[in-house]
């Protein structure tokens, strides 16, 4: 399975492609942080993140796309800019009709490090021994977009795949 990993943001937006599952020997495909200028125009910025993530859709051909759910934050604009980020994922996807999985944070860290509560050197360190990488993935934006592909490889992949197959059966029945 492949999985394309968004750690959604306006002025970072983490992206990473992952293969394996359960069982199966985890491959780093890509990773990449889209930028946008924090003095840019909302519309301008989002739509460079949607170019972004539709070309790797394109590009990686994934099986799922794992985007992480936002949580309430003190801070009401960094959380709205985090929502519409994520939203531009979750649009692009389904305009190519591959399934999209949402992951809290802390569900991410615990696939990834069994600590729910871990910080993000730990998560980077983690996905630096499971991808077998010579050299961290930088900025955190990038080990977190394949935290998430990980974590979805792990914990949401078999779902994601029951849920096909129960699609498939249903169709099959109509």
């Amino acid at each position: 399975m492949r999985v394309l990993g968004v750690d959604p943001g306006l002025t970072r937006c983490g992206i990473g492609v992952v293969t394996g599952g359960p069982g199966v020997s985890l491959r780093l495909v890509a990773t990449s942080v889209v930028t946008t200028p924090a003095g840019a125009e909302i519309g301008q910025r989002l739509l460079a993140i949607e170019e972004k993530i539709d070309e790797w859709l394109r590009l990686y051909q994934p099986d799922a796309v794992a985007v992480e759910r936002v949580f309430s934050q003190h801070n009401v604009r960094t959380v709205m800019g985090t929502a519409q980020a994520g939203a531009v994922a979750i649009v692009c996807a389904a305009r190519r009709g591959v399934p999209v999985a949402l992951h809290t944070p802390s569900e991410v860290k615990a696939a990834v490090t069994g600590n729910g509560r871990a910080d993000k050197e730990q998560v980077t360190h983690m996905v630096t021994r499971l991808l077998k990488l010579t050299d961290p993935p930088r900025p955190a934006d990038a080990a977190d977009a394949l935290a998430l592909a990980i974590c979805h490889l792990w914990r949401g992949g078999a779902q994601s795949r029951l849920a096909a197959a129960a699609d498939g059966l249903a169709r099959g029945a109509s």
